[in-house]
């Protein structure tokens, strides 16, 4: 069936994905620095080793985050049969899982004797990196539309995320 415009439920539901797709990959890049605005000016968070390594982290992941999305957003718009570069993220899965080891080892290192505002902030972005880490490399935790959480309902337990299913279904690439 199709409208005046000759848009058919199809072509709508395609449109519909890859502005998704888009608006993931884009806010992605703006959570960065709404969220540095929000630790290091709204909350006055100073900028010492503890609460940098925490927002680095986070950075890294929703960097991460927001180039698979553009990629995958690339992989639909050029009908290609998988997303491009997906072996890169075969190999940024453990090198984020390194650099978030690295990075609460630091935390832990330099926070003792320090007040808790130097590095209280960094511990939150750090679980907030972990959570990015685990919503792109293993299980999706992010539920923003009605068709995921009514599939977490029905369910009653996460998914996978689209990246690890991508990762899981390109083993070889």
């Amino acid at each position: 069936m199709r409208d005046a415009g000759g848009v058919t439920p199809e072509t709508r539901s395609r449109t519909a994905l890859l502005g998704r797709l888009r608006t993931l990959a884009v806010l992605e890049v703006l959570n960065i620095a709404l969220i540095g605005w929000a630790v290091f000016v709204a909350l006055g968070a100073p900028f010492s080793t503890p609460n940098a390594v925490g927002f680095a982290l986070v950075a890294v992941l929703l960097l991460t985050g927001a180039a698979y999305w553009a990629l995958k957003l690339r992989q639909l718009r050029t009908t290609a049969r998988r997303p491009p570069l997906i072996g890169l993220f075969r190999a940024l899965r453990p090198l984020c899982a390194a650099a978030l080891t690295a990075g609460l080892v630091a935390i832990v290192a330099a926070a003792p004797g320090r007040p808790a505002p130097e590095w209280a902030a960094g511990l939150v972005l750090y679980g907030l990196a972990v959570a990015e880490y685990v919503n792109y490399f293993h299980l999706q935790l992010m539920h923003d539309t009605r068709a995921d959480w009514r599939r977490l309902l029905r369910t009653r337990r996460l998914r996978g995320s689209h990246l690890a299913e991508d990762l899981r279904i390109h083993r070889t690439t």
